[in-house]
């Protein structure tokens, strides 16, 4: 793909090297410097002074940002009788129980986010090695394991997303799309460093966010002043 790779070293040469911009200036340039012929997903990316192997590091949940993401998310819900037909009626694409746990095992994947109530978890973690490496397995700490399925399918629908970090302790958050105001994006960015900042495990030394920058789908990672994000 020599195109994207002679687009992209333009797009850098236009950073300065080793600067951490504040977050206005960094959103302006990642608007800029977008050059995919699509509207590109905005992405955070924060680098955390975490130990993923000590369980009170691990860091792992889910916001509604103040402006969403800009996509559209094709809900599945796994559930029964009354919650079957609340999720219906609050919107959701796909509902089921054993008949739609049988076609997620037979190869069917149209979905991009799994709710389902407790209820119905014994079956969906027959799931596990189907949704578990997509990151689609539904869990109580990001409010996809719930009776309250209204309450869930409104949060996504508003713009809820999923955070976690990786072995390295890496966590990557679409904030919003290219065409996006940016000061719609700069709010995402704040609410979610926040949102990190709020649930910093107590047992973690040093720097807690080592570095934190954003991109668009095929851009250059622009490097953010902490500072800047700081509110207040």
């Amino acid at each position: 793909m020599p195109k994207r790779g002679k687009n992209l070293q333009t797009a850098i040469t236009k950073l300065e090297k080793g600067k951490r911009y504040e977050v206005a200036e960094a959103v302006k340039l990642v608007k800029e410097l977008s050059f995919e012929k699509f509207d590109a997903t905005v992405e955070l990316a924060i680098r955390l002074n975490v130990d993923p192997r000590k369980a009170d590091q691990n860091i792992r949940g889910a916001m509604v940002l103040p402006h969403g993401t800009g996509k559209t998310q094709t809900i599945l819900v796994f559930a029964k009788g009354e919650q079957a037909k609340q999720a219906e009626e609050a919107g959701a694409d796909f509902v089921g129980d054993s008949e739609m746990v049988a076609k997620v095992q037979g190869g069917w994947m149209d979905f991009d986010v799994v709710v389902a109530t407790p209820n119905m978890m014994s079956e969906v973690g027959k799931l596990g090695r189907v949704l578990g490496p997509r990151g689609l397995m539904p869990n109580p700490k990001t409010g996809t394991v719930t009776m309250d399925v209204t309450k869930a399918i409104s949060e996504i629908k508003a713009g809820k997303v999923e955070y976690r970090n990786d072995k390295v302790g890496n966590v990557q958050v679409p904030v919003g799309k290219v065409s996006f105001d940016g000061n719609k994006i700069e709010e995402n960015i704040i609410a979610m460093y926040t949102q990190l900042m709020r649930i910093k495990p107590a047992t973690v030394k040093g720097t807690y966010v080592q570095n934190i920058s954003i991109s668009s789908t095929m851009g250059p990672g622009i490097k953010l002043d902490a500072d800047s994000l700081v509110v207040g």
